[in-house]
């Protein structure tokens, strides 16, 4: 499938001293971005539905979501892309505070992730999903669960640097320049990425597409898929470490 990716940044205007928000319009603005925090949620299922179910998260959610409308004031047409990080970032951070992945989960992951290593340079070239079976004797789905997992992780790992990028700008209370850093970071980030890989990083931030929504999309495997996510983001997350 031949598909193009433009990605259209707009920073908008500068706003003015942003209105404190009555608790009728909360409630009323949190209703209308309900369905934003419905499809985020999605997106981090494949992760957390070991430790959180859904209800869990979109409470969680929910309150990111609240956080987000306290500090941005009447939401506009940039404040879905504002808020998005910060409802994942409070689902993320329970992730991380339960300690989702169990240690022996852990130990098993790296020893099949030296074992990949090892058959990619006995080979000579990257090992296929075939190869890699045959060498280590996985099922087909505990590959695909591995390969999810380990996406998960990366996914986890550019989302804790972009909202880290912007924490100089917290103190200061200026949303704007936080928000216009969220999405220069991620623009910036995209733009040392080859086609596919930017494709597939703005299906999943700009489009809230979960990882299977973007197999279909592009055609492929989810294995695939996964395998292309945790690639792009090893390329954002070495760019986004490199400028702090």
């Amino acid at each position: 499938m031949n598909a193009n990716c433009n990605v259209d940044f707009d920073y908008g205007a500068p706003r003015e001293a942003l209105a404190v928000l009555s608790p009728a319009a909360e409630q009323r603005w949190m209703m209308q971005y309900l369905p934003l925090v419905k499809r985020i949620v999605g997106q981090l299922s494949l992760q957390a539905n070991q430790v959180l179910d859904r209800e869990d998260m979109e409470q969680i959610g929910l309150m990111g979501l609240l956080e987000g409308l306290r500090r941005y004031g009447e939401p506009d047409e940039h404040f879905g892309r504002f808020v998005a990080l910060r409802i994942r970032g409070a689902i993320l951070d329970e992730l991380r505070r339960q300690d989702w992945r169990p240690r022996q989960v852990r130990q098993q992951a790296h020893k099949l992730r030296d074992s990949i290593r090892g058959l990619a340079r006995q080979l000579g070239r990257e090992p296929g999903e075939d190869d890699i079976l045959a060498h280590t004797g996985l099922s087909a789905r505990d590959y695909q669960d591995f390969l999810q997992a380990e996406s998960c992780e990366a996914i986890e790992s550019l989302d804790a640097l972009l909202q880290g990028g912007q924490e100089q700008f917290h103190d200061a209370g200026s949303v704007v320049e936080e928000r216009v850093l969220q999405q220069r970071l991620l623009e910036q980030a995209l733009g040392h990425l080859n086609e596919r890989e930017r494709l597939i990083l703005t299906l999943y931030y700009q489009h809230e597409l979960n990882l299977k929504e973007i197999a279909l999309v592009l055609e492929l495997t989810d294995a695939r898929i996964c395998q292309l996510m945790k690639q792009a983001i090893a390329k954002a997350c070495r760019f986004l470490t490199a400028r702090t």
